[in-house]
């Protein structure tokens, strides 16, 4: 059942190598806004809407601020007319590595264009719907952290219905990651922490069926670039590659 997430791994190498800021404010309040638009605006009966908010306090997100998202997105604040989409754009970086961007907007024109000059600048372009999404497939995934018993961990993944896991023991990180289908994400959650594991995050995330080793340093730095650029956009939530670097390679060649 043991798995590998490559691109979940190079998140975690290049996080220490550049200290890339956490999602903004404005990105984990839309995150919440559309969540309590998608189901009640009440977190005990809406899964997305915690999640959203456990990430948001994690964050330091203020609780008026939280409050004033929910509201939003239950329609009872009568102060902000903006309407926010869910819109996921696929393009392609240097080197054909397909990335994916999931991005929140009150203005599709306005968000293309932020994320078309951000694949231009750095090489790549911005594609049709569907040009690389069918490389992904979503999964739901739990986070542990602190040391695992591998053995136990494997019983409850069982008993969870969990697809994969991957056991992760980084310079500043121990713990464990468990994918699962996107519907039994709850469910695998809630086995894990009667079982006394200790769950950090949780989250819906595209893993790639298959990955692009990229070995030139320029290519490297390149790929970063445009990812942090997309990444700093306010409009963009996520942003998924498929390609796959050594971990030297990153500390060697990121210092842009």
């Amino acid at each position: 059942m043991a798995g590998h997430s490559k691109w979940a791994n190079i998140k975690r190498q290049k996080a220490r190598v550049d200290a890339k800021k956490n999602q903004t404010f404005t990105q984990l309040s839309r995150a919440i806004i559309v969540a309590a638009r998608n189901g009640i605006p009440d977190p005990t009966g809406n899964f997305q809407l915690r999640t959203a908010i456990e990430k948001a306090k994690a964050a330091g997100v203020p609780n008026d601020n939280i409050d004033k998202s929910i509201a939003k997105g239950a329609g009872t604040y009568q102060d902000e007319a903006a309407i926010l989409e869910e819109i996921r754009y696929e393009g392609y970086g240097i080197g054909g590595v397909a990335i994916l961007i999931e991005a929140l907007t009150d203005n599709r024109n306005r968000t293309a264009a932020d994320i078309r000059a951000a694949f231009t600048k750095n090489g790549g372009n911005l594609g049709e719907t569907g040009c690389v999404s069918w490389m992904f497939e979503q999964k739901g995934v739990v986070t542990l952290e602190g040391e695992i018993d591998e053995e136990a961990l494997l019983e409850t993944s069982l008993e969870g219905g969990a697809d994969t896991y991957e056991l992760i023991e980084d310079r500043d990180f121990q713990g464990a990651e468990i994918l699962t289908e996107v519907a039994n994400l709850e469910n695998l959650n809630q086995t894990l922490q009667d079982r006394g594991f200790a769950v950090k995050d949780l989250e819906l995330r595209w893993i790639a069926n298959n990955s692009i080793e990229v070995t030139d340093p320029e290519q490297v730095r390149s790929l970063f670039k445009t990812i942090d650029t997309l990444e700093s956009l306010d409009d963009v939530q996520n942003v998924i590659a498929n390609f796959d670097i050594a971990e030297e390679l990153i500390a060697a060649n990121l210092q842009y």
